[in-house]
């Protein structure tokens, strides 16, 4: 996973500069792109999430969108890590996490998550 991990955060740091650490953090805590897929399609926005996957233009999010989908305890967990209020925050997400998500997919591909394959002990 520390590939991985190194990855994500190369990826993150060229797209999102000085918010880099704390979406890294978020992206390794929702299980990566392919945990974000599952939570954007269970709140409704699976079609906007596969834009940003695929080889089109990406398509845009509204900040309120972000919160309803990510829930209020993460983008209050960003906002803290940030040092900003939680609608900078939503913001801040809708506006970088569609980069992030679409430069992490250069195949227009969702992997899996490999720990969520592992069988359990």
């Amino acid at each position: 996973m520390a590939l991985l991990d190194n990855l994500i955060d190369a990826v993150v740091s060229k797209v999102a500069g000085d918010q880099a650490n704390v979406i890294s953090q978020f992206l390794k805590d929702n299980g990566g792109v392919s945990g974000l897929a599952e939570k954007f399609q269970n709140g409704g926005a699976g079609e906007v999430f596969s834009s940003w996957v695929g080889t089109g233009d990406n398509k845009a999010i509204a900040a309120d969108a972000m919160s309803r989908i990510l829930g209020s305890a993460q983008v209050q967990k960003i906002a803290q890590s940030l040092g900003l209020d939680t609608n900078q925050a939503a913001d801040l997400m809708a506006q970088f996490l569609p980069q992030v998500i679409d430069k992490l997919t250069p195949d227009a591909k969702v992997e899996p998550n490999p720990e969520a394959q592992l069988p359990i002990a």
